[in-house]
C-alpha cells in the first residue's frame, strides 16, 4: 500500500506541475526515492528494457534509439530530457505507470549515468545494456575511471542480458569478460577514418591490458584512446565483431554497415560510434533497415550537441564538452573544417560541472586550424584563457569575458563562421544567449 500511495501522490503532484507549466525534472523521483529506496521493485514491466551508458554520447544515442523505435511504430517510454540518475529515471517511470506499478509500452529506453547502473538495475528489469565509452569526467563525483569501471564490472558479473560494447575502447571491451557465462555479448567497431592517427594525439585512458598488464598495441587511433587495439600477449581486443562501420565519409555524412549506406546529420567520428550503437541494438530487435535508415537521416538532437544555428546569418556550431575528450572531439571537428572561424569557449565550475577544472590542461589547443580569434566566458573564463595562451595561441587574439552576454556580443563583431564549446551548466545559458542576441539584432534592424 505504501508504494500505491507514493505513486498516487506523485501523479497528483505531476498534474500540479503541468498546470504550472513545469516539467519537474527529477523532482518526483527524488521525493519517491527518499520515501522508499526499494520502490523500483514495485514496477511491473513486460517489454524489453534498454539502457545506454557512457561518459560521452549517451543522450544522443539514447534519444536516437527511442526515435528510431517510434519511427518503426512502437510505443516507447524514455527519459529523453536527459535526467539520467536514479531519481530522473524514476520520475519518467512514475509519469508513465499505473497506480499498481504497471508500465504499458513496447520498449523502455533509458539513458543512465555510469555510476547509477548498479543502483537502478539492482531492483529493476534490464534486458539490454549499451556502453559506448569511458573517459575521465567529474573527478569530484566519479573519481578515477578505473574505480567506475570496477563498479560496473561487479554488476555485470551476474548480468545475463544483451551487452552491446564498443570494441574500440579497451575500457569498455574488457567488460565483455565480466561474466564468462553470458553468451549475449555483442561488440561493434568502426573502420579507420580519414583523420585517424598512428599515435595518440589527446589525453587517453587504459594504455595497458587489464588482464595481463602488457602495453596495448594500436593499429590506429580515431580520437583519444578510441581505435583499433590488441594486446600482443593475450590478444585482448581480438573479439568477434557484431556490427562494423566502413567507408566513413564525414564530408558527405555517411557510412556503411553490411553494405548498407546510412546517412546522418553530423560530421564527427564520435557520432558514427553513437549511430553504430543505435544500428546494433535495432538489428538485435529486428527493426527493419528501412526504418533505421530513415530515422538516422532525419534524427537531430538540437539541444547543444553539435547543433547548427544561424545567428545574424552566420553559421554557428555549438557543442557540449564537459571533459577533456569532449573538448578535444569538438576541436577535432573545428580543425577538420578548413574555413576561417572563431571560437567561443564557455567554462563554469558549478556543482554539476565539478569544482575541479584541472582537466582543461588535457585539452589539445595546439595547432588550431585557421582560428582567427578565441573568446572565453563563464565563471572560469580566465582559467581557460590562460590554458589557451600557454598552448601558443597569440594572447592578443584571446578575449576573456566573465559576462556571457558581453562575450556573445564580442563574438559577432565579425562575420566569419563561429564554433561554440560549452560545458555542462553553461550549455543552455549559452544557447539562450545566442538566440537572444539574434532576436535583439532583428528587433534593432526592424526599428
Amino acid at each position: 500500500m505504501k508504494n500505491f500511495f507514493i505513486i498516487l501522490l506523485m501523479k497528483i503532484l505531476n498534474v500540479i506541475l503541468k498546470i504550472c507549466h513545469k516539467n519537474g525534472g527529477n523532482f518526483l523521483g527524488k521525493i519517491a526515492f527518499d520515501w522508499n529506496t526499494e520502490i523500483f521493485r514495485y514496477f511491473k514491466v513486460d517489454c524489453p528494457v534498454i539502457a545506454v551508458s557512457a561518459t560521452n554520447g549517451k543522450t544522443m544515442t539514447n534519444n536516437c534509439i527511442a526515435y528510431t523505435l517510434k519511427q518503426a511504430g512502437y510505443k516507447v517510454i524514455s527519459n529523453v530530457e536527459g535526467n539520467n540518475m536514479e531519481t530522473g529515471i524514476l520520475s519518467t517511470i512514475l509519469k508513465n505507470c499505473s497506480l499498481n506499478g504497471k508500465i504499458k509500452a513496447d520498449f523502455l529506453v533509458f539513458e543512465v549515468d555510469e555510476s547509477y547502473i548498479p543502483v537502478v538495475f539492482k531492483d529493476f528489469r534490464l534486458d539490454t545494456l549499451i556502453i559506448l565509452n569511458f573517459f575521465r569526467d567529474q573527478l569530484d563525483r566519479n573519481g578515477e575511471v578505473e574505480s567506475l569501471i570496477l563498479r560496473i564490472n561487479e554488476f555485470l558479473k551476474t548480468f545475463n542480458g544483451n551487452l552491446i560494447l564498443n570494441n574500440d575502447d579497451p575500457n569498455v571491451a574488457r567488460l565483455g569478460q565480466s561474466n564468462p557465462n553470458n553468451s549475449n555479448v555483442y561488440y561493434f567497431s568502426v573502420d579507420k577514418y580519414q583523420y585517424a592517427t598512428e599515435n595518440i594525439k589527446e589525453a587517453g585512458e587504459g594504455k595497458f591490458c587489464p588482464f595481463c598488464k602488457t602495453k596495448l598495441e594500436y593499429e590506429y587511433y580515431q580520437y583519444s584512446h578510441i581505435g583499433k587495439f590488441r594486446c600482443p600477449n593475450c590478444n585482448f581486443g581480438d573479439n568477434e565483431i557484431y556490427r562494423f562501420a566502413t567507408n566513413i565519409d564525414l564530408k558527405n555524412k555517411s557510412f556503411d554497415v553490411n553494405e548498407i549506406t546510412y546517412n546522418i546529420k553530423g560530421n564527427s567520428i564520435y557520432l558514427v560510434y553513437n549511430y553504430l550503437a543505435v544500428i546494433s541494438v535495432c538489428n538485435l530487435y529486428d527493426i527493419s533497415n528501412e526504418h533505421i535508415k530513415l530515422a538516422l537521416s532525419t534524427f537531430s538532437l538540437n539541444n547543444g550537441r553539435l547543433e547548427e544555428l544561424q545567428v545574424n546569418g552566420i553559421k554557428t556550431i555549438i557543442n557540449l564538452a564537459k571533459n577533456p575528450t569532449g573538448s578535444n572531439v569538438s576541436l577535432r571537428i573545428l580543425n577538420e573544417d578548413e574555413d576561417e572561424k572563431e571560437l567561443l569557449f564557455v567554462l563554469n565550475d558549478n556543482i554539476a560541472d565539478g569544482f575541479d577544472v584541472s582537466w582543461i590542461w588535457d585539452i589539445n589547443f595546439n595547432n588550431l586550424n585557421n582560428v582567427s580569434r578565441i573568446i572565453t566566458s563563464g565563471t572560469r573564463a580566465y582559467d581557460i584563457a590562460i590554458r589557451i595562451k600557454t598552448s601558443g595561441f597569440k594572447p592578443e587574439k584571446i578575449e576573456p569575458f566573465l559576462n556571457l552576454s558581453e562575450a556573445v556580443q564580442s563574438l559577432y563583431k565579425t562575420n566569419v563562421k563561429k564554433y561554440v564549446i560549452a560545458n555542462y551548466t553553461s550549455l543552455q545559458p549559452t544557447r539562450r544567449e545566442l538566440k537572444q542576441f539574434e532576436s535583439n539584432t532583428k528587433m534593432e534592424d526592424f526599428k
